[in-house]
């Protein structure tokens, strides 16, 4: 079987692909000790007639991969008649991590971190600031894909700034289990997206190094539903057979350990608890219980430890506190 063969680059060029059609690239960010190039793929998608640029990114962790089909699934299912403007998939961003299996870069650096990183700095700094300036900067909207660490599981889930439209709408449309509003002045990938001016939602589809159909089906349909929204495509996706609404919360945190043994918590993504309902429960190597966590606010599950390992300071329980949507409005 032959496949499309994916042109190694420096710089992005959209505006060289023809109208109706789909290139393959190895964009290059860097050389290895051997002077290999190291090279991040790159599809792009462009359509019939002009249009805004869309991005969807993926592993920017290298052990979070449920992105990985999304994308690939979008760009075999796209109908290039009915697109307006450019959708570019890149289903791997950190090419270290995905190769080893792990959540950080090279060297410990975790990509969504330490954005937009640095011209002239360490190695991460440099491989973080040529993803901004060689690949995201041709984007008008973005949606990164990520998923729950090792040890760890997540609802599915949008984080947005709900104060900014574009993004809040594009937030709505994705129809997650919970949208947490959160403004990312955190050295992520959405953080400098949004500080160059580009509309960016984080979407959290689930678990760590696994393919999850569900998940997978349901983000897809919320990719379809933001190109059809902003002028991309032609045609909306069906209308989902989900009736479950997305409940919005004003701030999220994470409830963790302060003893160390096995860990076992209760609830499950997306529930709901009440103030003082016992969530978690701490026993030692002999099976006593020593530690019984409680909620300290009623609230909705966003995620939650699996890792029955714990240590004092372990995460525990991702917490989100529901609040009125419009409490957000622009």
């Amino acid at each position: 079987m032959t496949h499309p063969i994916a042109e190694h680059v420096t710089e992005l060029n959209l505006d060289k692909i023809p109208s109706g059609e789909v290139r393959r690239y190895q964009l290059e960010v860097m050389r290895d000790p051997l002077s290999t190039p190291v090279c991040i793929p790159v599809m792009v998608a462009r359509g019939a007639r002009p249009g805004p640029v869309f991005g969807v990114t993926a592993a920017v962790h290298g052990n979070e991969v449920n992105g990985i089909p999304i994308i690939q699934r979008l760009f075999a299912e796209l109908d290039l008649t009915q697109l307006s403007g450019t959708v570019v998939g890149v289903p791997v961003v950190s090419v270290y991590a995905f190769a080893a299996a792990t959540r950080t870069f090279f060297e410990g650096f975790d990509l969504n971190r330490i954005m937009p990183g640095r011209a002239d700095g360490n190695v991460g700094q440099v491989y973080a600031h040529r993803v901004l300036e060689r690949l995201v900067k041709h984007f008008n909207y973005l949606v990164d894909v990520h998923t729950a660490s090792f040890g760890r599981v997540n609802s599915l889930y949008v984080r947005a700034d709900l104060r900014h439209a574009t993004s809040r709408r594009m937030a709505f449309l994705q129809s997650p289990e919970i949208i947490v509003h959160n403004e990312a002045k955190d050295g992520t990938l959405r953080d400098a997206a949004m500080e160059m001016g580009i509309a960016a939602i984080t979407v959290e589809v689930g678990d760590p190094l696994r393919f999850q159909r569900r998940m997978i089906k349901d983000s897809l349909y919320g990719l379809r539903a933001i190109l059809h929204e902003f002028g991309l495509l032609d045609s909306a996706p069906p209308e989902s057979d989900e009736d479950e609404p997305t409940v919005v919360c004003g701030s999220s945190a994470w409830i963790h350990a302060d003893a160390g043994g096995l860990l076992e918590v209760l609830p499950d993504t997306a529930e709901t608890v009440e103030e003082g309902q016992t969530i978690a429960r701490l026993s030692n190597p002999f099976g006593d219980v020593v530690a019984t966590y409680r909620a300290p606010h009623a609230g909705i599950v966003v995620g939650k430890s699996t890792n029955p390992v714990c240590r004092t300071g372990s995460r525990v329980l991702h917490l989100g506190v529901p609040t009125d949507p419009s409490t957000f409005e622009p």
